[in-house]
């Protein structure tokens, strides 16, 4: 597979044209990487406001695009499972801790589970799109219904709408106006699909209850100024992003606990 990325965007995203070089892959990631940290300090009560978690949201579609990004490019897609699947297992106590303060919660998995069945569900539609043949789009569409299953009933974090939301990333590419597409998936998936946190808008004496996971609405911001490079090759910035994942999870939960 020819490994040089080619921009991942159409040219018309609202921030195409701006008189700068763009993000690379690099860039996201960290950016991601700070926003998740930001959530998670205030998950553990160091809060400063709300404020923390609403800036945490944009967190998981900047993976969940890089993901998308990551199959289209790697080399070795089999390997690149097995990757997400040693770090998903290497998580999933640090995330217990963290989450609930005890070892093993069987009703919520990491984050690493979740990207981990959008990879597969990628794959599954990938080889639908190779191999047309009736059988095999059959045997496709089950696998997929199994996906979204495992990720229901595996309490994986975000559920379903997490690896919709990988899929959106992958399915929406590479056409005009893409973005268009994008950021209405994006508003029917976070702001009207997801359940969970809310907080209160009051606009013309009305009270208006608005999904805390909204916000991730605005993680297209950074992602349509993606240049479609992936920077400086580094296999600290590729392999570090994993391990910081469990690492800063276990040091937040010893703060928590024990400072």
């Amino acid at each position: 597979m020819n490994k040089s990325i080619k921009r991942s965007l159409p040219t018309d995203t609202p921030f195409a044209r701006l008189p700068f070089g763009g993000l690379t892959s690099n860039v996201l990631r960290v950016i991601a990487v700070m926003l998740m940290v930001t959530d998670h300090i205030w998950a553990t009560y160091m809060s400063f406001g709300n404020w923390m978690t609403y800036l945490g949201r944009l967190a998981f579609p900047i993976f969940a695009f890089q993901l998308a990004e990551g199959f289209l490019h790697t080399s070795d897609v089999k390997r690149y499972a097995k990757r997400l699947f040693l770090f998903a297992l290497v998580s999933e106590i640090p995330f217990d801790l963290f989450c609930v303060s005890t070892w093993l919660n069987p009703f919520h998995q990491n984050v690493m589970f979740t990207l981990l069945l959008g990879l597969f569900a990628i794959m599954t539609i990938d080889n639908a799109k190779k191999n047309r043949k009736p059988k095999n789009i059959v045997v496709s569409i089950l696998l997929l219904g199994a996906i979204f299953v495992a990720a229901y009933f595996g309490f994986v974090d975000y559920g379903i709408w997490g690896v919709a939301t990988v899929l959106v990333f992958y399915l929406l590419r590479d056409f005009p106006f893409a973005w268009i597409a994008q950021l209405v998936s994006m508003v029917v998936i976070h702001v009207f699909l997801f359940e969970g946190q809310v907080f209160s808008l009051e606009l013309f004496g009305r009270t208006f209850e608005i999904s805390t996971q909204g916000f991730a609405v605005f993680s297209l911001v950074p992602i349509w100024l993606y240049n479609g490079k992936k920077g400086r090759p580094s296999k600290v910035m590729q392999y570090g992003s994993y391990a910081f994942y469990p690492v800063h999870m276990i040091v937040l939960y010893l703060i928590k606990h024990f400072a």
